[in-house]
């Protein structure tokens, strides 16, 4: 059976290729994408789709593995435009009312907040549908099904699509063209053991290819999830290490920071590269999901 053509939309992210991606499928009516990207970035989807021959009334459904600004902060926009948004149950109310979670990332961003991520409208009630873990959504011969899959968030999906996964940011973040990733852990939801427990999941489906929304579509799938689960090992070691002599804030972000771009380097991992990886994972935002980590759970 021949594999339906998977097409990643590159958002341009604060103008960086291979940072989001948006992954557009099309069917007789339209076509699916899975994720939406952040609402700053409408404009790069729609020269994207543009590109492919459509618009943003051609979206007919928007599959989202998270509610995370980047990966679905312009779904409230789509909506508006005729799509329907399929989310977890406990992503839904954020989508619904997104107050909560513009005034949590405010405090984070600040003054960058509009820059960054643009927009966050909220998806009207009858624009969205709530999936729950193992249920498919249909688009005429296209099928998709959810599974449940925290430790990134508690309200995170992956996709499996034919012999692949779209694995939002559970599956790493992973730039083309080198074998090497990292594991973005923002707060407040990083759980390590469970995004392990996500990880053995997902191999036991036996994908052959994997596609992260940082970014693009991979082959090596063995290597890949089993590359996971070795850079969790990695982040537990280094907190057993650093963490007893319970560091400020401001010197853990340094310490991982100096930590991580020392295993790129150790890779080859250039500095324009480096940059990409940044901005699809800032390292100062895994320090503090660490850090809540360790309090709530470790110490």
């Amino acid at each position: 059976m021949a594999k339906t053509d998977i097409y990643p939309l590159d958002l341009n992210f604060q103008g960086r290729s291979h940072a989001i991606a948006s992954y557009m499928l099309k069917h007789s009516g339209g076509v699916v994408l899975v994720e939406s990207g952040p609402g700053s970035t409408v404009e790069s989807l729609k020269a994207a789709l543009a590109g492919h021959g459509y618009s943003l009334k051609d979206i007919t459904h928007v599959l989202l593995s998270h509610i995370h600004l980047d990966h679905a902060g312009a779904a409230g926009y789509l909506a508006s435009q005729g799509a329907q948004v399929y989310v977890h149950p406990v992503g839904a109310p954020h989508m619904l009312n997104p107050e909560a979670l513009i005034a949590s990332a405010t405090r984070i961003y600040g003054e960058r907040m509009q820059t960054l991520w643009g927009d966050f409208l909220p998806v009207p009630a009858d624009k969205l549908t709530v999936l729950q873990d193992g249920e498919q959504v249909v688009v005429g011969e296209l099928c998709f099904t959810a599974i449940n899959t925290p430790g990134h968030a508690e309200h995170h999906y992956v996709y499996q699509f034919e012999d692949l996964c779209f694995s939002g940011d559970v599956g790493a973040v992973r730039i083309p063209g080198y074998q090497y990733l990292r594991v973005p852990m923002p707060p407040p939801e990083f759980n390590l053991e469970k995004w392990r427990d996500s990880v053995v999941k997902m191999q036991k489906f036996g994908f052959k290819r994997i596609a992260p929304t940082h970014f693009g579509i991979f082959d090596d799938v063995d290597w890949h999830l089993n590359a996971i689960l070795k850079a969790l090992d990695e982040v537990e070691q280094w907190l057993l290490k650093v963490m007893p002599a319970a560091p400020a804030i401001e010197s853990l972000r340094e310490q991982f920071t100096s930590w991580s771009e020392s295993q790129a380097a150790t890779m080859g991992i250039t500095p324009d590269v480096v940059e990409a990886y940044k901005l699809a994972n800032p390292l100062g935002m895994s320090a503090d999901g660490l850090a809540r980590y360790w309090k709530k759970f470790r110490s």
